[in-house]
């Protein structure tokens, strides 16, 4: 990948941590993107610490077939599912610096089905 597009999406990243964080009753839901996977965190910035994560690479995802876009509605709902177990209904949605399209937009679409607010 160019040097160029990394630093544009770090820029933009920047640009968007500066407006949001999470706190524990509202965490910050991180998106990272790879060519292969991607990646969902539920963060509480107050504190400085992960509440709960999912991935394309936990065994229960990696083991369905489909495509990477399905496969990121799978992490939605899983980050979802985590998130009730530990009553939080209501999160901020972070994509990372990443266009809100394709497998960004999918891990959003499966939270909100899975009962998470935006």
């Amino acid at each position: 990948m160019s040097n160029a597009k990394v630093k544009r999406r770090t820029s933009i990243r920047r640009s968007i941590r500066q407006k949001i964080s999470g706190t524990s009753e509202k965490p910050r839901l991180a998106i990272f993107r790879s060519n292969t996977d991607i990646y969902a965190q539920l963060i509480d910035d107050a504190q400085g610490v992960t509440i709960a994560a999912a991935s394309t690479k936990d065994k229960d995802i990696k083991a369905q077939a489909g495509t990477k876009s399905e496969k990121s509605k799978l992490v939605g709902a899983a980050i979802a599912r985590k998130a009730t177990d530990l009553n939080v209904k209501a999160v901020v949605f972070d994509r990372g610096g990443y266009l809100y399209h394709g497998r960004v937009k999918a891990v959003a679409e499966g939270a909100r089905e899975g009962g998470l607010q935006f």
